[in-house]
């Protein structure tokens, strides 16, 4: 048998070529497969897309409410039970604010304001006002109680459908104002909707500006914006058909949009960076984007993953609104992070070389590997002590006020001051008292409710309580008003609650719309602790899985806490004392509203870990190449800290433009998380974490065999 000439190949040598990974197998696909990719995620965003423009409309304006509370009990057996005249019914204030009104006008107005409601089945029966409870003593204001008679989120639309029409009725020396619970949650969605919508609009061109900056190029710079416009197109539509089996918060759509904006053009500037590397290093198109997706794509799925998880915490809330915001942005993630993986590669792929289309002069001299960063990197190696303790004295600086955090449902003042809800609760105080706009609701059985009327009566904090009203429906309940002394947001009202709960007879239920604010407030307070456990658990397992390393990944944890005190103790210092307030435009409601810890927590430490992976992923695919920890950490730094000083400075730009909103809510959202973001990705991802590495070393890297054979095989190195 002749011998094989020496050119042939040797079949039985093994190929030593690694095998992509799973994400490089699905880039190379879609490079090779581009027209389906792109046909699929056409008809992806065309279906979803015909339902998106409809999303603000669609999606529901309450649910803030802690489900099974005693209050939420009190607002369904007086809809049931007593016409909807229960926290969710709409009460139209009427005022004459001249003598010369005669009271047949008065009457005119209400006429025609029973007949503007009569004719909409969401509202149960219509009470005229009553002297002695809802005609003021000088018979120049009165209040129309039109019950609810479908679910908080109906209701609010209701307002909306016809506050237009309410409000016009406002003539010849008549103001007519809708208000209660269910037209401040309309017009407060409004606002807040106006104002997020003006801030994105602020944001994309500041966020275009820095990405050119990043870039150096129009083409790499817009791949970004188009990556976000698909994610979010998607699941506007994706919400809106999720409305339709369970109700979603409009809330829901606002902060989508804020954190698609934010973690898409986080998750492209990771990807379109690499790939430009790797495609000057291998010259090949095809391979750049299995090498990118081996590398970068396992970073971001990771990070998007740990987003993921940090926000499904917040589910744990038995809250509808609080849940459903936790699902739109987690739905918003999904597409973002489908279409980073699938859609951005296949781009790139089809690009190429024209990726780099249409660069500035400097960029043609722009390294993946940062000359800044890594004499950073250097400098942090050389001299890591006085590092680690100014930017770990600066945190727990900032972290200290948290101590003092007072946190409560918003008030009034969080509505313009010129929306109708907040004049009409206005008139109401002036001539009712403080606490007319907030009554608390009694129901108990018919045969106690004078003993329960009379307990209601002394008890502390409440100044007159209305006569029992029993259900005409024979169902052997009584429902009493109780206006208490102070206004609904005085600190006050939750010893007031208390105490009236307490002396009440045990059958006796208190609700109304300052005892579901309370009781929501509670269950906040109680999953708190819960929520920071399970997100702090679930991250530290993410990064062990990522790592393989427990040293690293304990501390990738613990550090993104520092950022997230120090957010805090900023907001305590801004919203609860009032630095800063005059410069801002607000005025300080002496806490942070209620729903903060709990929502913004999950979201800061999403963000945080975002950037933790995207650090120590890089830095542990210079260790795996290397074997050095001294490499991993330069050269970590070097090949990542360009993208996140630039990352950090989108979203900066993204949630500051939130703080020039007039509404105080995503103000707080905007600084709060804007400022988390700054302190996140200066002091500890481009200081302290590196500044760890160096100071552990090997130790830092090092995981036992057990742990090893245990956990799934994951590597960050593409040779």
């Amino acid at each position: 048998m002749r011998a094989a000439p020496p050119s042939s190949p040797d079949l039985r040598r093994p190929d030593t070529t690694p095998r992509p990974g799973l994400l490089g197998r699905v880039g190379g696909w879609g490079t090779d497969h581009r027209r389906m990719v792109f046909g699929l995620w056409l008809a992806a965003i065309v279906v979803l897309g015909a339902f998106a423009p409809s999303v603000f409309s669609s999606l529901a304006g309450a649910g803030w409410q802690a489900n099974d509370s005693e209050s939420v009990a009190v607002r369904e057996l007086a809809q049931q039970h007593f016409g909807g005249n229960s926290s969710a019914a709409v009460q139209i204030v009427v005022h004459s604010n001249s003598a010369t009104v005669s009271e047949s006008s008065m009457q005119a107005v209400f006429t025609e304001i029973e007949r503007e409601l009569g004719s909409d089945s969401r509202f149960g029966e219509i009470v005229a006002p009553q002297p002695g409870v809802t005609i003021s003593r000088d018979r120049h204001t009165g209040i129309l109680i039109a019950g609810a008679n479908a679910s908080t989120d109906e209701m609010v639309k209701a307002v909306d459908d016809h506050k237009s029409e309410l409000t016009a009725l406002s003539r010849n020396g008549i103001e007519v104002y809708p208000t209660g619970a269910s037209a401040l949650w309309a017009d407060f969605n409004k606002a807040n909707h106006d104002a997020m919508i003006t801030a994105e609009l602020f944001s994309w061109p500041v966020t275009l500006a820095i990405m050119v900056l990043a870039f150096g190029s129009l083409v790499a710079a817009g791949l970004p914006l188009l990556l976000t416009v698909a994610g979010l197109v998607a699941s506007a539509g994706g919400l809106v058909l999720l409305n339709q089996v369970t109700p979603i918060s409009v809330w829901a759509m606002n902060f989508a949009m804020m954190f698609a904006l934010a973690l898409g053009i986080d998750y492209a500037l990771f990807i379109v960076s690499r790939f430009r590397d790797a495609l000057k290093q291998r010259g090949d198109r095809r391979q750049a984007v299995v090498d990118t997706m081996d590398t970068a794509g396992k970073a971001v799925f990771l990070s998007g993953l740990t987003v993921l998880v940090s926000l499904s915490a917040v589910l744990l809330v038995p809250a509808p609104a609080v849940r459903t915001m936790a699902v739109g942005i987690m739905l918003a993630v999904v597409f973002v992070l489908l279409a980073t993986l699938t859609l951005l590669p296949t781009v790139l792929g089809a690009l190429g070389p024209r990726v780099n289309a249409v660069s500035l002069p400097y960029a043609k001299k722009q390294e993946h590997r940062s000359p800044v960063f890594h004499r950073w990197g250097s400098l942090l190696h050389k001299h890591p002590w006085p590092f680690a303790v100014v930017s770990l004295g600066i945190l727990v600086l900032l972290a200290l006020p948290v101590f003092g955090l007072k946190v409560a449902m918003p008030s009034i003042s969080v509505v313009p001051e010129d929306a109708p809800v907040r004049q009409g609760y206005a008139l109401v105080q002036q001539q009712f008292g403080p606490g007319a706009p907030g009554a608390l609701q009694i129901i108990s059985p018919a045969a106690e409710a004078q003993d329960a009327a009379t307990t209601a009566s002394s008890s502390p904090g409440i100044a007159v309580v209305t006569p029992p009203q029993p259900a005409r429906d024979g169902s052997g309940y009584a429902l009493m008003q109780a206006i208490p002394t102070v206004d609904p947001s005085n600190a006050q009202m939750g010893s007031i609650l208390d105490t009236l709960r307490n002396r009440l007879p045990a059958d006796a239920l208190v609700g109304g719309a300052p005892a579901e604010n309370l009781d929501l407030q509670t269950a906040l307070d109680d999953y708190l602790p819960v929520i920071v456990g399970v997100i702090l658990t679930m991250g530290f397992l993410l990064l062990l899985v990522a790592l393989q390393a427990p040293l690293i990944a304990l501390m990738g944890t613990v550090v993104s806490l520092l950022s997230t005190g120090a957010a805090f103790g900023v907001a305590k210092l801004v919203f609860q004392d009032g630095h800063g307030a005059s410069l801002l435009g607000f005025t300080p409601q002496g806490f942070l509203d209620g729903w903060g810890p709990v929502f913004f927590f999950a979201m800061i430490f999403a963000i945080a870990m975002d950037y933790t992976v995207f650090l120590l992923a890089t830095a542990k695919e210079h260790y795996e190449k290397s074997g050095d920890p001294y490499t991993a950490q330069i050269d970590g730094m070097a090949h990542s800290g360009r993208v996140i000083f630039a990352a950090a400075a989108v979203m900066v730009a993204v949630f500051f433009s939130f703080a020039l909103a007039d509404p105080l809510p995503p103000k707080e959202m905007g600084i709060i998380l804007g400022v988390a973001v700054l302190l996140d990705a200066v002091l500890i991802r481009l200081v302290l974490l590196p500044v760890l590495l160096r100071l552990t070393g090997h130790a830092g890297w090092w995981s036992p065999a057990w742990l090893r054979r245990v956990l799934p095989s994951i590597s960050f190195a593409h040779n």
